[in-house]
This record gives C-alpha cells, structure tokens and sequence, in this order.
C-alpha cells in the first residue's frame, strides 16, 4: 500500500495561489493531464518565488524528482486552488509539498456535478547555483523553510527503479518520442512538463491505472537539450506501469543511458 504524503506541520505557513482548468489541461474525457499538473506545480513554485523575497536569495533550483498522488481527479471546468510549503529539507536541497484543490462547475459540455478535486504533490528541489552546481541555501531561506517543518535531515532516495530492464525481456518494444522545440525552455533544457506528455502518450493504453485513485512519481536523471532523439521502455505490471525514458550516451551514441524514469500506480479507494 502507497503511504500517504505527509501533512503540513499545525501552524505553518504556506503560500497559496488560485489558477483555472483551461481546455488545453484536458484529455478528450476531460480529465486534467499528468503534464497539466506539473504545470501548476512550476507556476506554483515561480509564483511562490516572486511572492517573497526568496526569489533574489536563491532564484535558482532544478526538480529531482516529483511525486503527483491523484486523490480525486480534476475535470473541466474548475476553478484550482495550490497551496505550497517545505515538508522537509536540508541545506541544499528541501522537498516541497503542494495541496491541489478543485472546485469543480458545470457546464453545456460537462453538466454533470462533480465532487470537489484533491491531488496532493512533493518535489525534490535542488539549490543550484548561476553554473547550475548545488548550492548551500541561504541563512534567510533557511530560515523560513525550516520554520514549515521539523524534518531538517532531508536525504535522497530513489523511489523508482533506476536500472531498466534489457529489451529483449519485455513484452513492448521500445518506442521512439519525437520532441518539439516547444518542449524546451530558455535555458534549452526539456521542461518538466513535457516529460509527462510522453507518459500521458503510454496511458492512452493503460487507462485503468488512471480511473481513479492513481500515483506517478518521476525522478530526473540527467538533462535532455534540444536534438536529443527520446526512446521510451516500458514494462506493464498488474497495478504499475513502469517507463524508462533513454538517451544516447556521450561517450558512445550507441549505448542508452537513463535521463528520467517514470512510475504510475494504482492506488487503494
């Protein structure tokens, strides 16, 4: 069984922010994508960054890893509200947690009511610094975010098999991913986004991991810039499906190293 995410400390305080469903967020049944969330999730966090002074303390931080546990599934049309604050950290890095609430509306082309939505997320972040090294935080951040929790001994831990399995043991063959040049940001990395947009390509084929309750958890290996070709590796187990998202190595275009791995579970009602 999925442990739950923890909960915010009693008392501490926390940056909140509304957003709204938009027709863009949505599959062709309605639902609220994976790739969606996670950019609520970024607009969250720059939000959050220009809402205090942490922006000018420490601007830079890149995701390690992000866990989205879909409670509840968002639909459109709705209304979102985030609520973000540190469930733990130490002195480079802190995992962020942020509480997604929907209120969901009708509409000509969803009339049925719905109940309210709840997707509750974690995000390893790393202090970085102008070079993109880890960075000591600030005293002032430090500060702050401690003040949100009691857990300062953060440590790393993969959640997701690192290693993938040889191809000639799985059921599916590899698949090729074609990216776009929307897929990057201005500092020519894949946006995190955009890696959930090929797992929603894999779900099309999975949709009862997805019908209710379900996790994903991405833990980001190594950067993808621009004219990276993707190849995907997946394995389909009775309540999992597991994704390998594999590049050409540096040293050897041949040989595919991993740049992400991917994880998307049912979960109990």
């Amino acid at each position: 069984m999925l442990a739950d995410l923890p909960d915010r400390k009693e008392g501490a305080r926390y940056f909140e922010v509304g957003y709204r469903v938009r027709t863009g967020d949505v599959d062709q049944q309605m639902r609220v994508r994976l790739d969606a969330v996670a950019r609520y999730l970024q607009d969250a966090a720059n939000d959050n960054l220009e809402a205090s002074d942490l922006g000018d303390l420490d601007p830079f931080w890149v995701v390690r890893r992000t866990v989205i546990d879909v409670i509840r599934p968002f639909s459109w049309p709705a209304s979102i509200t985030a609520q973000r604050w540190c469930g733990s950290l130490s002195t480079r890095w802190s995992n962020m947690r942020v509480r997604l609430t929907a209120d969901h509306e009708t509409n000509r082309f969803n009339p049925e009511a719905r109940e309210p939505g709840l997707i509750e997320t974690e995000a390893f972040w790393i202090n970085v610094n102008d070079q993109g090294m880890p960075s000591r935080i600030s005293d002032r951040s430090l500060e702050v975010l401690s003040s949100m929790t009691d857990e300062h001994r953060l440590r790393w831990r993969a959640m997701n098999p690192e290693q993938p399995p040889a191809p000639d043991v799985v059921a599916a063959p590899d698949r090729e991913h074609v990216l776009r040049s929307t897929d990057f940001d201005p500092f020519k990395h894949l946006n995190n986004a955009a890696y959930l947009e090929a797992v929603e390509d894999e779900l099309i084929a999975h949709a009862d991991l997805i019908d209710g309750p379900h996790r994903l958890v991405i833990e980001y290996l190594r950067p993808i810039v621009p004219g990276t070709p993707i190849t995907l590796r997946r394995v389909r187990e009775p309540d999992q499906l597991l994704v390998w998202m594999l590049m050409p190595s540096a040293d050897d275009p041949e040989v595919l190293q991993v740049a992400a791995t991917v994880s998307v579970t049912r979960r109990a009602d």
